[in-house]
């Protein structure tokens, strides 16, 4: 049985996998998270109200306010100049909200 030389299989497995994910990367299907890219700013939850049900919370206001941007929820932080972030759910999905008019193109 003659030998086989491995070396060049080696390299194409390796070379293809380099490839599809530069590939990949390019198009926007594979990010390369960054820590500043997960900060999370704070923990929030949504209290429902219920006609009849008294509820309570605190008279000290958070360290965040939000603003209604292009219909997304945008939180800014009082505490951290500069730090700002969408508000998302735990799918990664936008809250929307209705507050403002989103700024629309006046076409003649």
């Amino acid at each position: 049985m003659a030998e086989r030389n491995l070396i060049p299989y080696i390299l194409t497995a390796v070379g293809s996998v380099v490839g599809t994910v530069a590939v990949l990367s390019y198009y926007g299907y594979v990010h390369f998270a960054k820590p500043q890219d997960a900060l999370l700013l704070a923990e929030f939850t949504m209290l429902k109200t219920v006609p009849g049900e008294d509820y309570r919370l605190s008279l000290k206001p958070a360290d965040q306010v939000a603003q209604c941007i292009d219909g997304v929820l945008v939180l800014f932080d009082t505490k951290q100049k500069g730090l700002t972030g969408v508000l998302v759910d735990d799918r990664k999905q936008a809250v929307r909200c209705m507050g403002q008019e989103t700024p629309q193109v006046i076409t003649e």
